[in-house]
């Protein structure tokens, strides 16, 4: 899993491939997988204690399960929907490269995905860092901002930095908005100051993310505070692997 890269993704892939790419549709791409079931994964509290089902893991990657929507099958079969009600490719081959991107991040934990559903269940896995969705959000955090994961996401962080006028109003209005029609479209529907809004909302939440989130692992728990970037880390968090 990604706590923020997923937010971020789209950004760096529109500075890359420039009109390809249709933000919004990106984004919803790279949600999409996690829409339904994450709240499940976490449970109902902070502590993670309360959980909806018994077996979060199960539910979220697995199949049975809603694990269909961590492959590349889901993605093909939303990107079709999405042509086939808009005729836009440009909205369609965004999502599937949201979804796309998604699903690859998630194979860098101890869990994976099904990248190869429905003619396989056998999840895909790197072990680049520990899964621990099951024990709550809270000891999810300080597992992964300790771990590589957390390192994954600053990379995109800094990446976005890097390329911060991608954010800029005039940036917006000559290299976005003309591209685009989803952007006229919400134009005359709201406001430029509206649009804007939408447009940086997920690279901000992005960011204040990484940067509240490491906070909270390092500096304000009671677990373990530090750093553990060894392959697989970090090393207290217990071993949870794929869903038999």
């Amino acid at each position: 899993m990604s706590w923020a890269a997923h937010d971020l993704e789209p950004y760096l892939l529109k500075v890359k491939f420039g009109a390809a790419i249709s933000i919004p549709f990106c984004l919803l791409g790279s949600y999409s997988p996690d829409l339904f079931t994450k709240w499940a994964v976490y449970g109902l509290d902070f502590s993670g204690h309360h959980k909806i089902v018994s077996d979060p893991v199960q539910l979220h990657r697995g199949w049975p399960g809603v694990g269909f929507t961590h492959t590349l099958f889901f993605g093909l079969v939303i990107t079709g929907i999405i042509y086939l009600f808009s005729r836009s490719r440009l909205w369609a081959l965004s999502f599937l490269i949201g979804a796309v991107l998604h699903v690859l991040s998630d194979t860098l934990d101890s869990v994976g995905v099904m990248l190869f559903f429905p003619f396989t269940t056998y999840h895909v896995h790197f072990d680049v860092w520990q899964y621990v969705g099951e024990a709550g959000r809270r000891r999810d955090a300080i597992a992964y901002y300790t771990s590589l994961g957390g390192a994954w996401d600053a990379f995109w962080a800094l990446l976005l930095a890097f390329n911060w006028r991608t954010l800029t109003t005039s940036h917006f209005h000559r290299r976005v908005a003309p591209f685009d029609p989803f952007w006229p479209w919400l134009l005359r529907k709201t406001n430029q100051t509206f649009c804007l809004t939408i447009y940086r909302a997920s690279a901000f939440f992005g960011v204040a993310s990484i940067i509240g989130w490491y906070t909270w692992a390092l500096f304000r728990n009671e677990f373990h505070p530090h750093l553990d970037w060894s392959l697989g880390g970090p090393s207290w968090a217990p071993r949870q692997g794929p869903p038999p």
